[in-house]
């Protein structure tokens, strides 16, 4: 078995760390929505103000998996928390403790920094993540929805007048 390592990915990576996107895409059958470049993903993970980190899983010197998260706020708490945006490992690399290991170190991130949460989705239909997931201690927040707004609806959003008090 070879051996597994994680670091944190430097701008060198960016050519590995979009692969990774591309076949997350493709997995969870979204493909068609990846708009992201090496460009973009440079500019936005290594730039003056950069969005997301990027930890990489190699088995020997394979690339194997690779976790992004970013920082969050919780009001309550009144402290930082750590977003999971993305956990993918390459199905032939699976079942080798690559994504295990990825969501301990980002685990280990989040308790050093002194983050009140961790948190992430996964798929509805992807019960093995959930699986793997609630098998770690995860818990699904149901009672919680997801919205979003994205490309043309966020331009109409964006573009709305603020309402004007009346003093």
């Amino acid at each position: 078995m070879s051996e597994l390592s994680i670091r944190p990915a430097i701008p060198a990576d960016v050519p590995v760390i979009f692969h990774f996107v591309r076949a997350l895409a493709e997995y969870e059958r979204l493909g068609h929505l990846v708009t992201a470049s090496e460009e973009s993903l440079r500019d936005a993970l290594f730039g003056v103000r950069p969005a997301a980190e990027v930890l990489l899983a190699h088995l020997g010197d394979e690339p194997a998996g690779f976790a992004v998260y970013f920082h969050t706020f919780s009001t309550f708490l009144g402290r930082r928390g750590l977003w999971l945006e993305d956990l993918f490992v390459l199905p032939e690399r699976r079942g080798r403790g690559v994504g295990k290991a990825l969501l301990l170190a980002c685990a280990r991130t989040a308790h050093a920094r002194g983050c009140g949460r961790f948190e992430w989705t996964a798929l509805d239909w992807n019960r093995s993540a959930r699986d793997f997931y609630e098998r770690l201690g995860a818990r699904l927040m149901d009672e919680w929805k997801l919205y979003r707004v994205t490309g043309e609806a966020l331009e109409r959003l964006a573009s709305r007048a603020a309402p004007v008090a009346n003093d």
